[in-house]
């Protein structure tokens, strides 16, 4: 018999920025790193990327989409992905949605596992802000819940962010059948 996992109750804290942040830090030490735009970026490595990054804070939206919708939304003119790169392996993204003349939305942003505890999340975060704020924004939006990374909302408001409204919402997990799908897919 085939579990299907409890839908997850969360709360919603949606956030914007008016001006560019102030900060600027370095490179954490005895780190290489990469930023490279990923423009034509192939399904796959999407998900690997997607699931690698999200699937501790459960992010299951683009998991769920067909090949055809997830190649409309990436692929999109007015969507930008940036891979990050460390010690030469993938180690993390950030994507941003052109919404309008006046709002770009920070979409996604992340470090995979391996990544996490280096000292790298608060630097990644302001090349992924400076990278949009070269595009002159009036503002830029993002959400943020209760099931990411217990300091994500912190690390926001560090750097400009500030909430404009919360919210609930409910996130459904991945199911075992969609994980043995999405495995299929490699």
């Amino acid at each position: 018999m085939v579990k299907t996992p409890s839908s997850i109750k969360v709360h919603i804290t949606r956030l914007e920025m008016t001006a560019p942040p102030k900060t600027s830090l370095a490179v954490p030490v005895n780190i290489q790193t990469a930023i490279m735009r990923a423009p034509d970026i192939p399904l796959p490595f999407y998900r690997h990327l997607y699931r690698q990054v999200g699937a501790r804070w459960h992010w299951v939206d683009r998991i769920r989409l067909s090949d055809e919708d997830l190649a409309t939304a990436l692929h999109d003119q007015r969507n930008n992905i940036s891979v990050l790169y460390v010690n030469g392996a993938p180690a993390g993204f950030f994507e941003y949605f052109r919404q309008d003349e006046e709002t770009i939305e920070l979409s996604h942003f992340g470090l995979m596992e391996h990544a996490l505890g280096l000292g790298i999340g608060k630097w990644f975060l302001l090349q992924a802000l400076y990278a949009i704020w070269t595009l002159n924004p009036q503002r830029i939006v993002t959400t943020t819940n209760n099931l990411d990374h217990p300091r994500a909302l912190q690390l926001y408001q560090m750097f400009g962010f500030s909430p404009t409204s919360t919210g609930e919402g409910i996130v459904r997990p991945l199911s075992d059948k969609e994980l043995l799908e999405l495995a299929k897919k490699g």
